[in-house]
């Protein structure tokens, strides 16, 4: 080859070469610029989908109201009383076992302090804080529900003296029933009831240790010893709980007439995942996964969420993690977080009332109903998960449902959950408010204790139950009770004496105050209050 073709030929070459850097080059700046104008896009889509809406009135106006019930509630020596009816009660609560048991609050329209329900209002109280803190903040209310929560939490520190004891009650429910009188008439020293190595108390104990682990992420910013003191609690109880295994309901028969539980293993679910939350620990992730997810959780089986039962919540917590991701974690504990994700996804289709698979416990006005007893909480309970659910898809930019084959959006979840909130609020049949005092429509005979009987009444434990029959409407307003709710025909009868209906409960308070909580602002997405997980040395938990 001559000297001349060789020339060309390597002259060929370096504009070959220089076309092919050329090329990558402009493919390089041009898939940059596609990245740069696709993280615009996803920018201002986060933006947007991030930027909560207006505050919705309604909603606003009636978590103002349901908050109060707490303060109706509340026992012991009362501290910027909101209630002009209520006055100290329950001064000598603990004091036969040198304790001070006068905190916490009343169950109901009774006198009784029951702590597996008291705790479920605390855990409930915490959840709705922790995911709509801002939305309260924002109405001017979270300040009434951290009070109102650690008024639940002080009495649950007092009532766990020692590692493996726990008081689960106060006062003698057969003996309360016999008298009709305001709290500040309680006169003596009432009988304590606890749980121990010897009489355990799984449920309760896990409960309470699912109240306490929350409620320490509530005060972590704002009180550190507090919050940590909550934690050591916590931990100490579910170990209790772990440890001895068995149900409160066979330990100690008598609670079987008033809050019987149906078993415990949801409890330890539902405290190691709050403990997981609020401690780091890795083992409370195993042990909700790997350990006895499949025992323990019912996968693939939805149920309903209430005081007695926590798979529904437990499912929707732990998708939270797999949502939105968790550091830390083993393949195997990840593919467990998926089936918590899918129970959870399968107990939304359920709520949603076109869904393929939508449940049939509804009335006709669309109220879920499960139960003639206290049935609101249900819808409560349903509504709270499903529109916190969706807040989860928002955050996370995702867009779809699918239910057998149909889709879905957060939207659709938030419309149920509004559907529910409306039905308590007045939009039924009855035109009636189930949230004693708001709208000009609501009970005026709610049974219940202290609303029923005039202050200045000097009466004793077998002469008020004259006011119990009186059809006179209640002369102080129980605001923000909750009641029991309508009949599955959708009538409501409001008599004193109907105490399937018209008895409000606190746990039912916690419940509309997680609801409205969450439909404060109508586009609002949860803050995370995920801490990153570390390693310890002690495993806190066993497995089966």
């Amino acid at each position: 080859m001559e000297a001349k073709e060789v020339e060309d030929t390597k002259s060929n070459f370096r504009w070959c070469w220089f076309l092919l850097v050329s090329v990558i080059a402009i493919l390089v700046i041009v898939a940059v610029v596609l990245a740069i104008i696709e993280d615009l896009k996803d920018s201002k889509k986060d933006s947007a989908s991030h930027h909560p809406g207006p505050i919705v009135k309604k909603y606003a106006d009636a978590l103002e109201i349901a908050l109060q019930f707490f303060d109706v509630q509340k026992s012991g020596k009362l501290v910027n009383n909101r209630i002009v009816w209520r006055g100290d009660s329950g001064l000598l609560d603990g004091i036969e076992m040198n304790l001070d048991l006068s905190k916490g609050m009343y169950d109901a329209g009774d006198l009784m302090k029951f702590g597996f329900p008291m705790s479920f209002t605390a855990t409930m109280l915490s959840w709705a804080i922790l995911e709509y803190g801002e939305n309260m903040k924002t109405v001017k209310q979270l300040g009434h529900a951290r009070d109102s929560l650690k008024w639940i939490t002080d009495f649950l520190i007092n009532a766990h003296p020692s590692e493996n004891v726990l008081y689960i009650q106060v006062g003698d429910p057969e003996l309360d029933h016999q008298c009709w009188e305001r709290p500040e008439a309680i006169r003596g020293i009432r009988p304590l009831t606890q749980v121990n190595t010897s009489f355990p108390g799984t449920e309760v104990a896990a409960e309470t240790a699912a109240a306490m682990a929350s409620a320490s992420l509530v005060f972590k910013k704002i009180d550190s010893s507090y919050s940590n003191l909550l934690l050591e609690h916590a931990q100490q109880l579910f170990s209790f709980a772990d440890a001895y295994r068995g149900s409160y309901s066979v330990s100690i028969p008598q609670v079987q007439n008033y809050y019987n539980s149906t078993g415990y293993e949801d409890e330890l679910l539902w405290a190691a995942t709050w403990l997981y939350h609020a401690s780091k620990d890795l083992s409370y992730l195993k042990y909700v996964t790997e350990l006895n997810g499949q025992q323990f959780a019912n996968w693939g089986y939805p149920t309903w969420f209430n005081w007695d039962d926590k798979h529904a919540g437990t499912h929707v917590l732990l998708s939270r993690l797999n949502i939105f991701g968790a550091k830390g974690m083993s393949s195997e504990e990840n593919l467990d977080l998926q089936m918590y994700r899918k129970t959870s996804e399968a107990i939304m289709c359920e709520l949603l009332p076109d869904s393929p698979t939508a449940t049939s416990s509804r009335t006709k006005g669309g109220l879920v109903w499960v139960s003639k007893w206290n049935c609101l909480q249900h819808a409560m309970a349903s509504a709270f998960l499903a529109v916190l659910f969706g807040d989860y898809m928002v955050t996370a930019q995702i867009s779809t449902l699918y239910c057998h084959g149909k889709s879905y959006s957060p939207a659709d979840l938030r419309n149920f959950a509004i559907s529910q909130a409306d039905y308590i609020l007045g939009n039924n049949p009855m035109k009636i408010s189930y949230l004693v005092g708001y709208g000009s429509n609501y009970p005026q005979n709610v049974h219940h204790r202290g609303a029923s009987i005039p202050v200045d009444a000097n009466t004793t434990c077998k002469d008020g139950f004259t006011w119990l029959d009186s059809i006179n409407p209640n002369p102080n307003v129980a605001v923000g009770a909750v009641v029991g709710g309508p009949f599955l025909n959708e009538t409501y009868i409001d008599s004193r004496n109907n105490w399937m209906q018209a008895e409000p409960t606190t746990y039912n308070s916690a419940l509309v105050v997680s609801l409205l909580s969450s439909l404060v602002r109508s586009s609002s997405v949860v803050d995370s209050f995920y801490i990153a997980p570390t390693h310890v040395k002690s495993a806190p938990c066993s497995s089966i």
